[in-house]
């Protein structure tokens, strides 16, 4: 079934229970997170995202529990499995169907909210590591079996331009995040991944189609190199015409400059995990279990004069904010952070990162991660990075601007690329 057709079932609600689930067996789920009472209590095998599920269901009815009955419908097709082969198959299925079914909620209910995805995939990720088919699994199994859902269910399975647009634009987004502070947040980036994933867009007799995939907040998936194996093959081959990685950031739109190669946050990730740095000790992720080799600072390549010209409701700001030590001086820690707006990279050689224009945490190193490794791949592709607002609320009358404004910034690129 080609992507366009199955889009369409899944408007129309032909494909029922995320396509793959079938006729299912007459077998009791345990997957039902409004009625559990702890996971510690239950010897559940849960991860602190999964925890977060039951208090979701309780403050998001109606959007966390969005497609709890396809989680249970796919727990019972589970339960009956006989092999790998057989998990294998239906896990690739119905994590791509995950994906496009998102997005073709989003478009039908225009509510502009990523939140169902993110939770629906906790639920998903929850069967596989507590629900016992009819073989057993080793741990080495499981965890492939949750890659091969979290790669497929974000998009990565979905990466095809299947227009004649002679352009080709590769975005990507964010979880939501900081979720012990607001379970009720979204992300904006990943609402604009959603949104704007497979359209095609026009600027004066100029069209590029956009693909678009979503990132989770979680350092370790950076360490693991999630970010060079995804956008490795295009740097290689230089066969899309823009990247640009976008997340959830102040007031206005930032495009960020000047990329740092040092993690500073304080605030945890999904899984909270910190990321033991601060302003006077920061320290680098990793890639292939040493730090990430590199500059302190990069500097990106998005046309930013043009997408600056983009209307809408926010402000769009070619931000060179970053933060630095002196060289020694994040040993000792005798000097004191430097915060300036730099002119040019060259001010920064021989400083060491402390922020970069997009900060210390994920944001500001997925944009790290990509143009060093553009650079390092000699590609000429355009590379960097925008911050969305920070919405007050997740609401189709907040966001939809933000995502139309970002869309209007990819438009006023194309002239450029």
């Amino acid at each position: 079934m080609n992507k366009v057709y199955r889009k369409m079932l899944l408007l129309i609600g032909v494909v029922s229970g995320l396509a793959g689930c079938g006729e299912q067996p007459d077998k009791k789920t345990v997957f039902d997170p409004a009625h559990w009472k702890t996971n510690v209590e239950q010897h559940w095998a849960t991860d602190t995202e999964q925890q977060r599920l039951t208090l979701a269901y309780e403050k998001m009815q109606g959007i966390a529990d969005r497609w709890h009955e396809d989680v249970q419908a796919f727990e019972r097709k589970w339960l009956v499995l006989k092999s790998f082969k057989e998990a294998e198959k239906l896990i690739s299925q119905v994590s791509n169907d995950l994906w496009l079914h998102a997005k073709a909620s989003m478009e039908a209910k225009k509510d502009f909210d990523d939140r169902p995805l993110y939770w629906a995939r906790l639920g998903y990720i929850w069967v596989i590591k507590n629900a016992q088919p009819q073989f057993e699994l080793t741990e080495k199994e499981i965890y492939q079996l949750e890659e091969i859902f979290e790669s497929a269910s974000r998009g990565r399975a979905d990466l095809e331009y299947t227009s004649d647009a002679p352009l080709k634009i590769l975005i990507t987004g964010f979880d939501p995040f900081l979720l012990d502070r607001n379970i009720l947040q979204g992300n904006p980036s990943g609402i604009a991944a959603l949104a704007l994933d497979g359209k095609v867009i026009e600027f004066n007799g100029q069209k590029a189609e956009i693909n678009a995939v979503t990132f989770p907040v979680r350092y370790e998936d950076f360490d693991l190199g999630e970010v060079e194996s995804l956008l490795g093959p295009y740097y290689e081959n230089d066969s899309v015409d823009m990247v640009v990685t976008i997340s959830q950031g102040r007031t206005d739109f930032d495009l960020e400059r000047f990329p740092g190669r040092r993690r500073s946050a304080t605030a945890p990730d999904n899984l909270n995990i910190y990321a033991a740095a601060s302003s006077k000790n920061p320290i680098p992720g990793l890639l292939g279990g040493k730090e990430i080799a590199g500059p302190e600072f990069v500097e990106f390549s998005l046309p930013v004069e043009l997408m600056q010209q983009a209307t809408g409701s926010y402000a769009i700001n070619d931000n060179r904010k970053v933060t630095y030590l002196e060289q020694g001086s994040s040993e000792d820690g005798a000097k004191e952070p430097v915060t300036t707006e730099a002119g040019h990279l060259t001010e920064l050689a021989d400083k060491i990162a402390v922020s970069g224009s997009g900060g210390g945490y994920l944001s500001n190193e997925i944009s790290y991660r990509s143009i060093r490794l553009r650079n390092e791949l000699d590609s000429s592709i355009p590379t960097g990075h925008i911050h969305t607002p920070k919405p007050e609320a997740f609401t189709p009358e907040i966001i939809e601007p933000m995502v139309e404004q970002i869309e209007a910034m990819l438009k006023n690129a194309l002239p450029a690329l």
